[in-house]
């Protein structure tokens, strides 16, 4: 076992806990905005289709019921313009982390391959690349890459940490490159809901991908757009081949999502209205933060989507990190997610009103 823990780098999040005790300190509690989860009920329906679920005494199948496979097909063709997307293109999975983490071990990759991701990236990339013995390799434009090794190609849009958005002609582009040098292309979408100053699209949508889904998967969670982290509730979209060996693959491991969280999710997929009642929250706990932050002295760089704000004050991040912690708010450090953010923090929105408006108060 030590030898796998050993390819691993230290988890981040560790090193915070000096800072979210100095936070903790604050007469009036901390507000913690380092961690990007949600802190919103769960909506009605969902958890009504979860307990009308519950008694589900069976085995799920790993692939789903046919109920969330057309909710999860309705979804794709409604809200990403995929009008090609049928059952054979879609698979559930236990979250996206775990899909992340683990997909290039069930793609079969080791040492000798390559795995390429965002120069400012989301840590399990990395992990990924890791634990399967391949090497893991930044980018800043993935064409500019040599292919020669390269097996996976991770796109993140809208980005963690930085929020950034990848417009369709980049994603048009980089679309064509992978699939000329046969390099298997996964993009994160995971943030794809919340864009506030530009609209995602994803690989999947018909003017990308010219309506084939020939090397390419899109990776969707319920997590961020739902208020379902708790739950798990993920899936993966895309190139049927790759789908389908993968469905092979995590039968074999018992990767299956519980009966009654399939249910939530057909639930969820299928009402827009919690969705946009979650985005106007959202939406005003960024503009309260973004202008106590910027009134402060910060400077807030791309921030167009996702749930975080990423912003500088030009000085080390951990200078940053520790300023705000004496003010009793928890940030994340830029570096946790690539050298490239070391003079940066994450600023996550996930917090409730009343957390926003101390941090509001605190930063005046």
């Amino acid at each position: 076992m030590a030898a796998v823990s050993d390819r691993l780098p230290a988890f981040p999040w560790d090193k915070l806990e000096p800072y979210k005790k100095t936070a903790a300190a604050h007469p009036d509690g901390i507000v913690d905005l380092s961690v990007g989860t949600p802190v919103d009920p769960v909506p009605q329906l969902v958890r009504q289709a979860l307990i009308d679920a519950a008694d589900s005494p069976g085995y799920p199948t790993v692939w789903g019921t046919k109920e969330l496979r057309d909710a999860i097909t309705g979804w794709l063709r409604g809200r990403l313009g995929a009008s090609a997307a049928e059952h054979r293109n879609v698979l559930p999975v236990v979250g996206s982390k775990e899909l992340v983490a683990w997909l290039p071990t069930q793609l079969g990759l080791g040492a000798g391959d390559k795995v390429a991701y965002p120069r400012l990236a989301y840590p399990t990339y990395e992990v990924g690349a890791r634990l399967c013995g391949a090497e893991a390799v930044v980018y800043d434009d993935p064409t500019e890459l040599d292919p020669a090794g390269v097996k996976l190609l991770w796109l993140n849009s809208p980005s963690n940490p930085t929020g950034k958005v990848l417009d369709k002609a980049e994603l048009v582009r980089i679309v064509a490159w992978a699939r000329e040098h046969g390099i298997l292309l996964f993009s994160d979408e995971c943030y794809l809901e919340l864009g506030w100053e530009a609209e995602p699209v994803s690989v999947l949508h018909d003017d990308v991908c010219g309506g084939s889904y020939e090397g390419i998967v899109a990776v969707h969670s319920l997590s961020k757009r739902s208020n379902l982290a708790g739950y798990r509730a993920a899936f993966v979209a895309g190139d049927a081949d790759v789908l389908g060996e993968l469905l092979e693959i995590r039968k074999h491991g018992g990767m299956m999502t519980p009966a009654p969280v399939q249910a939530a999710t057909v639930a969820a997929l299928g009402d827009d209205l919690h969705v946009v009642e979650q985005r106007e929250r959202y939406a005003a706990r960024r503009a309260a933060l973004r202008t106590a932050l910027e009134a402060h002295g910060f400077r807030v760089e791309h921030s167009e989507a996702s749930l975080y704000l990423w912003v500088t004050r030009d000085e080390p991040c951990w200078d940053t990190v520790a300023h705000l912690a004496d003010l009793g708010i928890l940030v994340a450090p830029g570096d946790f997610y690539g050298e490239a953010g070391a003079r940066f923090v994450r600023v996550a929105f996930t917090a409730t009103d009343e957390r926003v408006e101390a941090a509001v108060k605190r930063l005046g």
